[in-house]
């Protein structure tokens, strides 16, 4: 495996078209907006999830490249096998303290090496860290890859649709229907919107969980590729619309990350008064666009490609 050298940054940009990106179950699961500008919003996590899933899919869920947070898991499965895969299943009997609690189980030299453990076999753990400490006890993790929310360019409209099923779920329900056997429900979506998600890459932080640049590349790949994967009637269409890659010489960095997202803007063009595709929008670098594959000197150690 080779090593993280330099700091990166990056910006990713992807667009939904007649969708729900990032539904909000505190708002009917309406998409998520900023209240006061009206602007879209899809969570880090919900970002996160469909990386987990690429790499899920493309790695067969096994070590190195096993997943820590997949659907249906329970944690602590994962955590007891940690302690029987370094030898410490002794720590796993029940030792109630005086009160008949049961403690928390792990000395501090068996949390390190479960730790250690996870990390060479969870992808998602060693790139995006975890909390790894209740029950059975695997301490934390500090990932060397953040994202941000990702936010709209410009004020989104989010539609609902009245939808039926020509279907019931139960007898009772058909009966009370005399036979007609309808089903009406509700749908949410965005007719267009251009998300913009910034993301870090540190490291140093990836030298403590074993952050390899193989996993890396495979970051950016899910990152191009996530949304071919995870087509759905409720998200429309989805797509990566650009990956901007800014990689430093250094590992502390060679410019600040906000001076370097400052200058990649995303600007509307035509005239068209409503924004229904891409091609509405341009993306520029102090002012010229880059095609899929092309990089330029950004700053003085910095070097800006576009992945996607």
């Amino acid at each position: 495996m080779t090593a993280v050298t330099g700091r990166y940054d990056f910006v990713l940009l992807f667009d939904v078209k007649d969708g729900n990106p990032n539904g909000d179950p505190d708002a009917g699961n309406m998409p998520r907006l900023d209240a006061e500008t009206g602007h879209g919003l899809v969570t880090d996590v919900a970002i996160k999830r469909k990386l987990r899933n690429f790499v899920q899919l493309v790695k067969g869920a096994m070590p190195p490249y096993d997943i820590y947070i997949k659907e249906k898991a329970v944690l602590e499965r994962t955590h007891r096998a940690a302690y029987l895969a370094i030898g410490a299943e002794e720590e796993l009997a029940d030792d109630p303290d005086a009160k008949g609690k049961k403690k928390r189980k792990g000395s501090a030299d068996s949390v390190d090496k479960a730790r250690a453990w996870i990390c060479q076999n969870f992808f998602d753990v060693r790139t995006f860290g975890a909390v790894m400490s209740t029950g059975v006890n695997c301490g934390q993790v500090r990932g060397p890859v953040q994202l941000t929310f990702a936010r709209s360019a410009d004020a989104i409209v989010a539609s609902e649709h009245s939808i039926t099923r020509m279907a019931v779920a139960t007898e009772a329900e058909a009966e009370k229907q005399d036979g007609d056997n309808r089903t009406m429900g509700r749908k949410h979506t965005v007719p267009y919107g251009l998300y913009r998600s910034h993301g870090f890459v540190s490291a140093f932080l990836a030298k403590q969980t074993g952050f390899s640049g193989e996993d890396l590349e495979l970051l950016f790949s899910a990152l191009e590729q996530m949304f071919e994967h995870d087509r759905s009637a409720a998200r429309g269409e989805m797509s990566t619309r650009g990956l901007y890659v800014f990689k430093h010489d250094s590992e502390l960095g060679n410019a600040h990350a906000h001076a370097l997202f400052d200058r990649l803007t995303v600007a509307r063009v035509g005239a068209n008064e409503a924004v229904r595709q891409f091609q509405d929008y341009a993306v520029a670098f102090d002012g010229k666009a880059l095609a899929v594959g092309e990089s330029l000197q950004a700053a003085p150690g910095v070097t800006l490609m576009r992945r996607a």
